[in-house]
């Protein structure tokens, strides 16, 4: 049992509930309080079920105390202190309101000690989070309806997998499990449309640039995140999960080389960094489940300062385009230089968090003799290198001179950005401080002398390769498609094509029977009308001759009959 006070995720969803009705000095302090009180509820949550509840016969724990669960909380409630103080010029109340709601469900999955509860948290995360995106003006709209239909899918999915779950075993405890039945199968696809993975990734770049300044940050947090602490909790060692991170690597890489729109590369790059989680969740090992815990904990900290940068210069600048940026370096110093942080750290650059977190994925690779899974790793780190390391800030602070001269961001902007910075390069320093959160002990030296000088020379070698190529790597104004196009534009076409078809079919069939009635109706006309042949009067002796015949007929039919 626990001490903690009320649960922790009700405190970040109570707060984001009442932010639209407090004065704008109340909401400022609650914006800043309640992640702290959350963190602080967070820590006093100890190991094992603390309270249960009955539901249709069942006995759910809604909140369970454990190191992985503990971890993740934390940092979703350090994003959303983060998140908060960056957003705090933020004239739109309801998206800071749904941000809270946002994070307040992720920390209820961390915690959800049952499928059933975990389920109700992930739905109120999918609605939240499309608020934030719709919040954004009519022009998310749009991407906010396809980014929830997607979701919406994925839960009807993992709802099917659940129920079919609890009928076959009859409990609704949240432990680890193996995709060797129908139900789990639906499970774990519903956790991997959460996780972007094939053949849905393209819903997070999608969706998440068309987001507001600030709702992005808290966009990249969450909804990636958590699927991975489910993954790491129900599937830990799933073989296929190996696969599904490596395309999910490269994916991320190829689309934000070739991307335009600054926001856009940073949302591919939350595709690749979460391959390398689900590829050290597959690998399976305590070795791998660490790294992928310490990467997603990393990863939520400088991908929150690579978009607060991108955010910041969207704010000051109102432009997003590679092409429209450039020499911003002369007038944002200390925005380029978090930004450089950020992207340091992404490329795990030594003395900084990606560097103690991503190479433990990489080692768990060597320790189970996964050659080809450790070059294919080694190689996606050069290609991030590239896309996030150097593409970002030299095209967006460096290469040409724009012409633009915005200042820095209000004061509250730059703080969060040096804090997170702050935290990269301490986590990065003393890696200690996470290696005691995570799930499992450690037994890994990040910084040994052959470890440092590898990396070194990859990414040096991968800048390198960046500036010799840089002629191939400048951006036009283009288009990249992806998976979306199916069911963008190709899906329209179909359905268009289809509703067409059916138009002329339905066009036909009640032209044909207009054409039948209207003969039915002149047949009937033509006997029953004034000038019809029943209608007509008849001699007395027609008549007698017609009775005649008839009689005769029935006789003859009763003879042979009989």
């Amino acid at each position: 049992m626990t001490s903690f006070l009320i649960p922790p995720a009700l405190v970040l969803i109570a707060a984001g509930a009442i932010l639209p009705v407090l004065s704008a000095r109340l909401r400022t302090a609650m914006i800043l309080a309640a992640p702290l009180v959350t963190l602080v509820q967070v820590w006093l949550v100890g190991d094992g079920p603390a309270f249960e509840v009955s539901f249709l016969g069942y006995s759910l724990v809604p909140v369970e105390g454990d190191a992985l669960g503990r971890l993740f909380a934390t940092v979703f409630a350090i994003m959303a202190f983060g998140g908060g103080l960056f957003a705090l010029k933020q004239k739109n109340t309801l998206e800071l309101s749904a941000a809270f709601i946002y994070a307040g469900s992720a920390i209820g999955v961390a915690f959800s000690g049952d499928l059933i509860t975990l389920f109700v948290f992930w739905e109120i995360m999918a609605l939240a989070s499309t608020l934030v995106i719709w919040c954004a003006g009519s022009a998310a709209f749009a991407a906010s309806m396809r980014y929830v239909s997607i979701h919406l899918l994925g839960g009807v999915i993992l709802m099917a997998g659940i129920a079919g779950e609890i009928a076959t075993t009859g409990a609704v405890e949240f432990t680890a499990m193996t995709p060797d039945t129908p139900a789990r199968w639906m499970i774990l696809i519903g956790f991997l449309i959460n996780v972007g993975a094939p053949p849905l990734s393209a819903w997070l770049p999608d969706a998440y640039p068309s987001s507001s300044w600030s709702g992005m940050v808290f966009l990249s947090a969450f909804t990636t995140k958590t699927a991975v602490l489910v993954l790491l909790r129900g599937f830990p060692g799933a073989e296929i999960l190996i696969f599904v991170g490596l395309y999910m690597v490269f994916y991320g890489i190829v689309y934000a080389i070739l991307e335009n729109n600054m926001r856009r590369i940073l949302a591919y790059s939350i595709v690749n960094q979460v391959g390398f989680m689900v590829t050290g969740v597959g690998i399976g090992t305590v070795m791998a489940l660490n790294g992928a815990a310490a990467h997603a904990f990393t990863h939520i900290i400088y991908k929150a300062l690579l978009l607060m940068s991108a955010g910041s210069v969207l704010y000051m600048t109102g432009k997003e385009k590679c092409t429209d940026l450039g020499g911003l370096f002369r007038t944002m110093p200390l925005t380029t230089v978090c930004g450089i942080i950020g992207a340091l750290s992404i490329s795990s650059f030594p003395l900084t968090s990606g560097f103690i977190s991503k190479s433990m994925i990489s080692q768990a690779a060597v320790d189970e003799h996964l050659a080809i899974v450790w070059f294919l790793l080694m190689a996606a780190s050069a290609g991030v290198f590239l896309h996030a390391g150097i593409k970002f800030p030299w095209f967006v602070f460096f290469q040409k001179d724009s012409g633009l001269r915005p200042e820095e961001p209000p004061w509250n902007m730059k703080l969060a950005m040096v804090l997170f910075s702050v935290l990269c390069i301490g986590l990065g320093v003393l890696p200690g401080l996470l290696y005691d959160l995570l799930p499992h002990p450690v037994d890994y030296v990040p910084y040994t002398p052959s470890h440092v000088t590898s990396m070194l020379q990859l990414l040096l070698f991968s800048g390198l390769a960046f500036f010799l190529m840089l002629g191939l790597l400048k951006r036009t104004l283009t288009i990249s498609l992806d998976f979306d196009w199916f069911y963008r534009a190709f899906g329209k076409a179909v359905a268009h094509k289809f509703g067409l078809a059916r138009m002329r079919v339905w066009a036909r069939f009640v032209k044909q029977s207009y054409t039948a009635l209207e003969r039915l109706v002149a047949q009937i006309y033509r006997h029953h009308g004034p000038r019809g042949v029943l209608a007509r009067t008849w001699p007395t002796g027609s008549m007698a001759i017609w009775t005649t015949i008839l009689l005769v007929a029935y006789l003859v039919l009763y003879f042979f009959a009989s």
